[in-house]
């Protein structure tokens, strides 16, 4: 079913390259581990568990670190009278709603489609944001699981995941068998890390190219949804704002999952980092927003704080 959030082919274009390139990968790292390791069953079906495993149950895997608890309707009305809204407005199925308590102010969806998806918020989003501010946020969470782009950046990163496992599982058993392998085993043993390094640091890359790009899709096709882009730039600047006061060491659980919030668990603004960021700097966002909002005529701050 196709909902009302305004399609974007450049997004769609950016989706299908990040996977035909990562689908290349994936299939040279496959034979090179296969050549490796002389056992093509144990590379395919490990490969194949650790996919299936990600596709299928990525949405429980991320609910359960960032310590959400899918909530009903008499807990929340508020929360769920919003995501109603919203999925009625852009004529998509109505997501699983979550709750995360923590006092870091965010939010994520994921999912493998639009009738398998879960937005959750955490409670210090909902303790800081206004209505319309929330309405944005969550606007832009939905027109990830509309675009489909949260079930790509799912299957793009099972790649670097297994590369990364790999590379721990070769470095530890060199670390701790060394003196009881021989020199041919050794010389196997690097060269699966080798590739399997060259891998994660391709695949690294290309994900978090077209994770800046959705986050930009994203705010596009919400603030055009809502028509209030302004409430839209208000939740950015306050959410970025309180994050980037919370020490670097309380957020570096949460960074793990960077790529699915609606904005980054920085302590500050990353500088020359930015080139491996999960996400386009605040100024590139509030500029997209300022001229979307000057686009529809958007009064000088209706939806604002």
């Amino acid at each position: 079913m196709q909902s009302r959030f305004r399609s974007d082919r450049g997004l769609t274009a950016r989706m299908g390259v990040t996977l035909f390139l990562l689908g290349l990968l994936y299939v040279v790292f496959v034979g090179a581990l296969i050549v490796l390791l002389k056992s093509w069953v144990l590379v395919v079906v490990v490969a194949a568990g650790f996919l299936g495993a990600q596709y299928w149950f990525s949405d429980r895997v991320a609910l359960f670190a960032m310590r959400g608890r899918v909530v009903e309707r008499e807990e929340y009305p508020e929360l769920h009278g919003v995501v109603d809204r919203l999925s009625t407005l852009a004529d998509m199925p109505k997501p699983v709603v979550a709750v995360s308590d923590m006092d870091m102010p965010n939010a994520f969806a994921t999912g493998r489609n639009p009738d398998h998806a879960v937005v959750c918020v955490t409670t210090g989003l909902l303790r800081r944001l206004q209505p319309q501010e929330l309405e944005g946020v969550l606007a832009h969470e939905l027109s990830h699981v509309a675009h489909k782009d949260v079930a790509v950046i799912t299957i793009a990163s099972f790649l670097g995941v297994i590369a990364g496992l790999i590379v721990r599982f070769a470095f530890y058993s060199q670390l701790f068998g060394g003196g009881r392998r021989d020199q041919n085993t050794a010389v196997v043993f690097a060269a699966v890390m080798g590739v399997s390094a060259a891998v994660y640091a391709i695949s690294f890359l290309l994900i978090r190219a077209l994770s800046r790009y959705r986050e930009l899709a994203a705010d596009r096709a919400a603030a055009l949804l809502t028509g209030r882009p302004s409430a839209l730039a208000s939740a950015l600047t306050k959410v970025s704002g309180d994050i980037a006061r919370i020490p670097t060491k309380d957020l570096r659980t949460a960074q793990a999952f960077n790529a699915f919030y609606f904005t980054p668990a920085l302590g500050r603004e990353p500088g020359i980092a930015q080139l491996f960021s999960t996400h386009p700097s605040l100024e590139q966002r509030l500029d997209q927003l300022g001229r979307i909002s000057a686009e529809l005529g958007e009064a000088a701050a209706p939806g604002g704080a």
